[in-house]
């Protein structure tokens, strides 16, 4: 995709890792696509019926996420309907949303109300994905800084 490509979005800080990443997923139906396709929706009606998503909506955002290549369109074994699967890019996602969930968890319910939680194979829930140094001591805003990449 380049700058010049109509499917690719007008860079808010092109030096920016973060910004590049918001215009390509920060809106809020890009993010609960790729969160329910992580959890195993793959159909136009799979993520309609998980997200509530308005079909003119969600069709631009499927369109704009294939394009992106964070899903790919697949044939069902029927052969009947077109499916979407998350690429590698889609699935190099999951830390950011389980980091978004998580922070979701500690922050946007009272103490007392009723959420969902992620939980490993064996049922426990997912421990907290904090970012660490080289030597393990744990990372904040506070302890690093942002450089330029040549």
């Amino acid at each position: 995709m380049t700058r010049d490509d109509p499917r690719s979005p007008a860079w808010t800080d092109p030096n920016c890792p973060v910004a590049r990443t918001v215009d390509l997923v920060g809106d809020r139906w890009s993010l609960l696509i790729i969160r329910d396709a992580m959890d195993g929706a793959r159909s136009f009606t799979d993520f309609q019926q998980r997200t509530g998503i308005a079909r003119n909506i969600l069709t631009d955002r499927l369109r704009k996420l294939t394009a992106r290549g964070l899903l790919a369109q697949v044939r069902a074994e029927s052969g009947r309907r077109g499916l979407y699967a998350l690429t590698q890019a889609g699935k190099d996602l999951f830390p950011v949303i389980v980091t978004l969930r998580q922070w979701g968890e500690r922050h946007a319910f009272e103490p007392d109300e009723t959420h969902s939680l992620l939980v490993d194979g064996d049922g426990a829930r997912v421990p907290d994905l904090l970012p660490a140094a080289a030597d393990g001591s744990p990372l904040t805003s506070d302890t690093t800084s942002v450089r330029r990449h040549p």
